[in-house]
């Protein structure tokens, strides 16, 4: 009987020993079930919808994080290349105003970003900023060379944007800060890896030219006698030519005399426009000089840009002038692989076997 108590006993603990362990399993169970219910049903983080990039002026300008709608204000034809040459054209927003359409020199900008044929203007014919048209059409930001554009814009809470380039050292800056603006680091890296590569390519084929067998060269207008841009004096050397006009200034253009050009005596003459061509030949105390009497004067390409003035399209103006100068060092066929391949990288624009021979020819 005694030994029948004990085996009971023992039972009893054994069913309240396991009774107690369930009981403890399923606290625990319950006990991580609400913590993993707790955990897991916080509020996701939000994401960030806006960043914040600093200008070239050395404002802190919010943007979002994606950029859609782009709108370019003042140097409008100057400022679309940059865009453009992020692979971003589709994005720009707004028309060019009349002045930039009456020259015909920026048309090529209709075919790189055809959707801003008839686009909103967010500038009338003086200049003057359409505010409520651009606060209507809410731009993800605009793009200025102008600081007091910039500073007007910000008052109306628009994202604006400003951009410079005054001399080369502005050129990875620009680039860059585009690259950032646009969320293309990735372009704006390999355009300046291909500047870089250009400049080295003139400049390995060009060095071994003795200095009295290098071409003279002056660019601008000999009708007026002007050389609108110092930056010219730069791509002539560069491209292995002798700039008749580099007299080491700081101004940015510089004006001379019949006379300079008589002692100067070019080899070659680079104009601005098709006109001046003609209106040396027509002009007799022009034909002594050696670019007309051998018929060596090109009309400066404008594509995106003037290819003669501060552009993007910088290093194609150093190889195209380099082949006319020296046509054994760059070749037709090179040459036009380089445009090609330009346009087609960076503005995602193919270039037809014609148009390109225009760009070429200079005429």
């Amino acid at each position: 009987m005694k030994k029948l108590l004990i085996i009971l006993t023992s039972a009893v603990l054994l069913v309240s020993f396991l009774l107690s362990s369930a009981c403890a399993r399923t606290i625990t169970t319950t006990l991580m079930t609400t913590v993993t219910t707790t955990v897991t049903s916080e509020e996701p983080l939000l994401e960030e919808t806006t960043r914040k990039v600093t200008d070239m002026a050395g404002r802190v300008v919010e943007l979002p994080m994606e950029i859609n709608r782009i709108g370019t204000l003042g140097s409008i034809g100057v400022i679309n290349t940059f865009v453009e040459l992020m692979g971003e054209g589709s994005k720009l927003f707004n028309e060019m105003p009349g002045r930039f359409k009456s020259s015909g020199s920026w048309d090529m900008h209709y075919e790189f970003a055809p959707q801003i044929l008839n686009a909103p203007l967010y500038e009338d014919a003086n200049g003057e900023i359409l505010i409520e048209t651009i606060l209507r059409t809410k731009p993800d930001v605009c793009i200025t060379m102008t600081k007091s554009t910039a500073e007007f814009l910000e008052k109306y809470d628009v994202a604006c944007i400003y951009l410079e380039w005054r001399d080369l050292s502005d050129i990875p800056i620009a680039v860059n800060l585009m690259g950032e603006v646009l969320n293309r680091q990735d372009m704006a890296e390999k355009y300046l890896t291909y500047f870089d590569e250009k400049l080295a390519l003139s400049k390995s084929i060009t060095a071994a030219l003795p200095e009295k067998d290098r071409i003279k060269v002056l660019y601008g207008n000999p009708i007026t006698f002007s050389q609108p841009h110092i930056i010219a004096e730069w791509w002539i050397t560069q491209a292995g030519g002798i700039s008749v006009t580099n007299n080491n200034r700081s101004t940015e253009s510089l004006t001379y005399t019949f006379e300079d050009i008589l002692l100067w005596n070019p080899d070659v003459m680079i104009v601005t426009d098709a006109q001046q061509i003609a209106d040396m030949k027509a002009d007799s105390r022009y034909s002594g000089i050696t670019a007309v009497k051998n018929n060596a004067i090109y009309v400066i390409p404008t594509v995106a840009h003037v290819w003669g003035n501060r552009t993007v399209e910088q290093p194609l103006t150093i190889l195209w002038t380099l082949h006319h100068l020296y046509p054994g060092l760059m070749s037709y066929e090179t040459l036009a692989q380089e445009i090609k391949y330009f346009y087609k990288t960076f503005f995602l624009y193919d270039m037809t076997d014609t148009r390109v021979a225009k760009i070429i020819a200079g005429a």
